[in-house]
This record gives C-alpha cells, structure tokens and sequence, in this order.
C-alpha cells in the first residue's frame, strides 16, 4: 500500500486499541495489541506519518531508532538485590529499567499525556544478543521486568534487507506477533503532501514532468545511486534558506541530497531554468492582479514543461497567501481561548476589567511557553500550534510592556483592545488572501480556459489543507464553479472544518 494507505491503517488501529468499554478498561487487553510493523524502502515518511498520528491523535509519542542499542541499553543495567524467600535471604539477579521504557514515562510525566505511540525504529536490524529479547518485547511488551504502560501502542518499522545490509528477515513466530504493513513509494500520494506542506514548486514540478526521479535506488560499480522522498524534501527546505540568504543553488548543492549523479545534474538544469521563469511571470503581480498585459498570452503560448513551471508557482504562492491567513485566523482562535480563561481568572481573583491584571497576565504566559517547549520536546508541536503559541504569548509580552507605563498598568481592557486590533489586520489579511485567489483565477482563465492548468489549479488548491480551510470558510465563487465544471470536487469530507470568526466583545 501506499504511505497515505498505511497511515489511514495505522490510525485505525490505534483508535480501536485506544476503545474502552465502560468501566474505562481496554476493549482489546494491552497484551492482545499487536505492535504495527511498518515494512518499506527507505525515505518514504513512516517517521513523519507517526508523529502526524500522534499529533492528530493528541497522544504522546517517542521515537527510538533501535540500531544503536544493546542488549543492556534496552533491557536495563543488571544489579544484585537482596530477596528473602522462606524466611532465608538470597541474592539475586535484579534490572534497572530499560532506557527505552523510562522515556515513555518521561514523556508522560512532561506532557500529561497518558496514552501514546512509542516508536521503535530500525527493529530488523537489532543485534543477535537483543534479538531474543526483542522476541519477548513484541509478545508481551515487557524489556527486562519492566512493561511498556497501559495505553502506549508500540509501533516499529524497517527497510527490507535489499535496502539495507544489517536487516535480516524475521522468522514466522516474530511475525506471527506482528501486524504487518507493506509501503511502497507513490508520487502522487508524496505530490498532495508536498502541495499542502508547500514544498519548492521546482522539486513538485520537475518531477511531474521527471515523476520516474522520484524515488529511484540502484547499485552501480561505484556504490549505491539513490534518490528518497525524503531527499527531495530535505532539498527543497535547503532551497528555499538559499533563496532567503542570496545564495546560489548549483548541482554541488543538488547532489548531496539528490544522490544519482544524472538526477542531480538534470535538476539543476531544471531549476536555472526556473528561476527565470519565475522572474519572467511577475507571479506577485499576478496575485495582486497586476500582471503586465501579454502575460497570460505568452503563458498560453508557452512548451509544456514551461507551462508546468509556471503553474508551480502559481500554485505554491497562492496556498503560502491562503496559508498564512488560515494559520493567523486559528491564531486568533487559540489566542481568544485564552483571554477568555484569563478573563474568567481575573474577575474570580477579584480583578476588574479595568484593574492591573499584571500577576495574571505574566502567570498565563508562563504557562503557555512551558506548553509550547513541552510539545515541543515531545515531537507534538506543529507549526501552526505553535505560531498560535506565540500569537498568544506575544500579545500578552506586549500588553505587559506597555501597561507597565501606565498608571492603572496592564489591564484587561487594554488587551481587549490591542487583541480587536490584531482582528482588523486579520480582516485585512484575509480580504487579500481572497482577492488574490480571485486574481488567479482570472489569469488562469485567460490564459488556458478549461485546460488542464486550470484542473493542476483546482486539485492542488483541493488537497491543499489550507487551500479548502480558507474557501470553505470564505468562499471563492470561481473555485466551486471550475470544481463543477471539471466534475472534480464532491463537497463534504474533503473540507478542512469550519473556522468561526472571533470578537472578544464587552459582555
């Protein structure tokens, strides 16, 4: 199956073994959840798809890659205790708890998260003195004397031994133990994550046009040529740090990610040409509406893979606007969330509105930074919580600031209206994200009408988290119509949650 495919399974599984009945006990005993195995080349994301289970999950999670541990780091240090058994007292053999076990209940002591994922990477190619143990530990769950808690789910994963030299197979009685899923590379699973996560329109588009370099191994008389997901998309954040510092992206960058010398040199060709479609197309003036007349003349005029380059851009600047206003409107959710707590605090502490809630203040921001370095720690902090994080501690840092000059000091009222200013600029940014999804519409209507630019438009904004986020909450009358007329879109499901508008007003 695909990486999309065992996600959707993995996150089955765990929801069923999560079930309890109604004295709150396990529907499935722990000792009957069989750890998921996830089997697949390297590179293809089984450690992001866990942290995204977790994070969609709000469960704890912790990773360990397996490879570098032995047989005591696993199963903990040997010690002499002293046991009496008939009234006569014997020296015996006692462990110190596993590593790997005393994370788990790290992460639950800092998160406050009692359920959760422990991840258990590499688990083929443990060692033949931990093997044995490995055998009990999928079984029952237990290294050493000690369990994994109640409610932690163990998931493991692997690379087949044609991937790597220290896997070995298991044999029938440890997969018998196992729940076994299979993933393969698929582009066109990879190309809607790489949309929505807004990788580097050169990566996307090149390979629609090279979707064969997507992921490739083979064994040459020079060693392994490769070239992983995980390549491209390492790549594709380095690309867009060079391109924020001025720095030149050359086939010297290219092939330390892309590791098939051909791949990486047609690349880098690619992306030289790119870079001046990019500048060729005024992809800016085209969201503000502004491009210059004969632009979509030429566009529509353009070879195919020029056409793909500059839908590319067009797509991935259009999901950064609608993604930036998404991301700060459930920013101002988060941050009226938590004045609202605040404000409940400050009138049962006696505080009025107009009174100096400074303690309060400075108490709530506290808090919220140590939540933040939490998940953070955790692996559970996604971007978007975490720009909601600091929307929030910075509104407060900032009424704290200025309250502090005057007389009455930080108070409530100020942070309502310092936060209702923060609205104002919201509405303003969200008008603009809408105007300029408008504007691209319209190029892309006079420049290829109906064609198959216009579906690339259409599916990629539909697949796109942030895309639907923002049309289904405001509406674009030129999407729903391209949707109907392409027979793409099937309303329901596929959209992102509505997002209620915010006020904080005087009750």
């Amino acid at each position: 199956m695909n990486i999309r495919e065992a996600k959707q399974q993995i996150k089955n599984a765990m929801v069923a073994y999560f079930t309890k009945d109604e004295f709150g006990n396990y529907r499935l005993p722990p000792a009957r959840q069989r750890p998921v195995f996830l089997l697949g080349a390297p590179g293809i994301g089984k450690t992001a798809i866990m942290e995204q289970i977790a994070q969609e999950l709000e469960v704890g999670f912790v990773s360990y890659s397996m490879t570098h541990h032995t047989r005591q780091s696993a199963l903990g240090l040997p010690f002499i205790a002293t046991k009496t058994y008939g009234g006569v007292e014997y020296q015996v053999s006692e462990y110190t708890m596993s590593e790997i076990i005393a994370s788990v209940y790290e992460a639950m002591e800092s998160t406050g998260r009692p359920e959760g994922i422990l991840f258990l990477d590499e688990i083929n190619c443990v060692s033949e003195t931990l093997t044995p143990a490995m055998l009990q530990f999928l079984q029952y769950k237990v290294f050493g004397r000690h369990a994994v808690p109640d409610g932690w789910i163990v998931v493991t994963a692997g690379n087949p031994p044609e991937y790597n030299r220290t896997a070995h197979d298991f044999d029938i009685a440890t997969w018998d133990r196992l729940k076994r899923i299979e993933v393969e590379p698929d582009y066109d699973v990879w190309r809607e994550f790489a949309v929505s996560a807004e990788v580097h329109p050169a990566v996307i588009t090149y390979l629609d046009i090279e979707r064969n370099h997507f992921y490739a191994v083979e064994a040459t008389p020079d060693g392994a040529s490769f070239v992983t997901a995980r390549g491209w998309d390492d790549l594709s954040a380095m690309i867009k740090l060079y391109e924020a510092q001025g720095l030149a992206v050359d086939e010297l960058l290219v092939e330390q990610y892309v590791q098939n010398g051909d791949i990486a040199k047609r690349f880098a060709m690619y992306y030289d040409l790119f870079t001046k479609y990019r500048s060729d197309y005024q992809i800016d003036r085209i969201l503000e509406g502004t491009a210059d007349t004969g632009l979509a003349e030429r566009a529509r005029r353009a070879p195919f893979d020029e056409r793909v380059a500059v839908m590319g851009l067009i797509v991935d600047a259009t999901v950064g606007r609608l993604r930036q206003a998404v991301m700060e409107e459930k920013a101002a959710a988060f941050t009226h969330g938590v004045l609202a707590d605040l404000k409940a605090r400050l009138a049962a502490a006696g505080v009025a509105e107009d009174g100096n809630g400074a303690d309060l203040m400075r108490a709530t921001a506290t808090a919220l930074a140590h939540d933040r370095d939490t998940e953070r720690a955790a692996s559970l902090l996604t971007e978007e919580r975490y720009r909601s994080f600091e929307r929030a501690i910075g509104l407060l840092d900032e009424v704290l600031r200025t309250g502090a000059e005057r007389p009455e000091g930080p108070t409530f009222n100020l942070l309502r209206e310092r936060f209702n200013a923060r609205l104002d600029a919201l509405d303003g940014s969200i008008d603009g994200a809408a105007a300029a999804l408008d504007n691209v519409f319209r190029f892309v209507e006079e420049a290829f009408g109906e064609g198959q630019e216009m579906l690339m438009l259409v599916t990629d904004l539909s697949v796109s988290r942030a895309g639907m986020a923002f049309i289904n909450d405001h509406g674009c009358e030129r999407y729903f119509a391209h949707n109907q007329n392409l027979q793409f879109y099937e309303r329901g499901s596929d959209l992102a949650a509505r997002i209620d508008r915010i006020t904080l007003e005087e009750e």
